[in-house]
């Protein structure tokens, strides 16, 4: 066995001749294990909510999406979309074309984002399973154009589930020039019928913004007749995302970028990951304070051993196994607090997942989930483990080193 880490694991565990030496000690590695503790639920519920997040996409967002790398739309004829529906892994593909337009119904009306999809939208999608209404899933009928909004849009324009008048819906003309005489002479103008079913993503920017109709009917009102947004995939079970991904980025070129369900909500998640990260420096911070803890534990536990510290130089050790004596008391300090704190941290997660302790509002039913949601990475424990250890070494370095040579000299 090592001998700095023999004596050094002696001191911690045995009597001292000052019981206060044995209460810092103690509050030292307290110290340590809360900190710990924090970081693995603050982390844990970070991650949580990141996957809330994501399973609420799942329904309404592809797999895969190819978007114009410049501009906003691109020929739904082109050639490299050949190729990316008849890729081995792609089991439906869906043309989509979304901009903004205006909705009004009755006395009001509101900014909205028109997407028009394909026939076989609810093939590429789950958007069966958050439909709401008596009606079913269409977007045309003969001479018909059904349009589907989303229920904070319908509530918003008191139309329940199933509207009775037709929806009217307005977008600009290309180089229309302004007639104040008639404003409407600038805008094209269409209306939608209810097919008495509306979606519920639970995300406002779907539920309150968004209106699905043909893609026919938004390629007439922006004027982009053979043009669309975006293409949709929808991979075959077994596919890996990832991979496909970058396959299919291979064969669509510089000229398209091919985003998962993730870079599709980009900036959702960057806010969400820079907030977690912002916590973790937060709380390795106050980790940092805890560490000085460490400090005063060892610098009495120095002055108690003292003579054995002369002792042991007089039997030939020098100044760098003394001071390894020690640099191994304060690690042992902080791993003790941290695996203590790692797993009371890990027991709280699991009791959160499996009881809910921490509630997010006082009645049921208020948000989407009534518990605060966890969910533990192996790789954030790892994290919390090397972050313990690194800010130990570095709170106790120089003072073990300045004191067990000024004080036992």
């Amino acid at each position: 066995m090592n001998f700095p880490f023999y004596i050094a694991r002696r001191y911690l565990f045995s009597k001292k001749s000052h019981s206060a030496i044995n209460v810092i000690s103690l509050v030292s590695v307290l110290g340590v294990m809360i900190a710990s503790t924090a970081l693995v639920c603050t982390l844990s519920v970070f991650n949580g909510f990141q996957d809330l997040v994501a399973s609420c996409f799942t329904c309404f967002d592809p797999e895969l999406k190819v978007m114009p790398a410049k501009g906003k739309t691109f020929s739904q004829s082109a050639p490299v979309l050949k190729n990316i529906r008849q890729d081995a892994d792609v089991q439906v593909a869906c043309g989509v074309l979304e901009d903004a337009a205006l909705a009004r119904y009755a006395d009001r009306q509101a900014v909205i984002m028109l997407k028009g999809v394909e026939d076989n939208f609810d093939e590429c999608t789950d958007i069966e399973t958050i439909l709401y209404g008596n009606g079913r899933f269409a977007l045309h009928a003969d001479v018909l154009q059904y349009g589907i909004p989303g229920i904070r849009l319908a509530m918003y324009f008191n139309m329940g589930t199933s509207f009775i008048d037709p929806l009217e819906v307005f977008t600009p003309r290309k180089g229309a020039k302004i007639n104040m005489m008639d404003p409407t002479s600038n805008f094209n103008h269409d209306e939608l019928n209810s097919t008495g079913v509306v979606f519920s993503v639970n995300q406002k920017k779907y539920d309150q913004e968004y209106l699905l109709c043909s893609l026919d009917f938004a390629q007439k009102m922006f004027e982009k007749k053979g043009q669309i947004s975006a293409l949709e995939l929808k991979l075959k079970p077994g596919a890996d995302v990832s991979v496909v991904k970058k396959r299919l980025q291979g064969l669509a070129g510089p000229n398209f970028k091919v985003a998962d369900r993730y870079e599709q909500q980009e900036d959702v998640f960057r806010i969400m990951t820079v907030e977690k990260y912002m916590s973790y420096l937060f709380l390795t911070f106050i980790l940092f304070v805890a560490c000085f803890n460490i400090i005063g534990s060892l610098s009495m536990l120095i002055i108690d051993k003292r003579d054995d510290i002369r002792t042991l130089r007089d039997l030939g050790a020098d100044n760098r196994m003394i001071e390894r004596i020690f640099l191994f008391e304060g690690r042992l300090i902080s791993v003790s607090g941290a695996l203590l704190g790692i797993v009371l941290g890990l027991l709280l997660c699991w009791a959160q997942q499996q009881f809910g302790l921490l509630k997010l509002g006082e009645e049921s039913g208020t948000f989407i989930v009534d518990n605060y949601p966890v969910s533990v990475q192996a790789w954030d424990v790892v994290i919390i483990f090397v972050t313990v250890i690194a800010v130990s070494f570095l709170t106790s370095w120089y003072p073990v080193r300045y004191l067990s040579r000024k004080l036992v000299s």
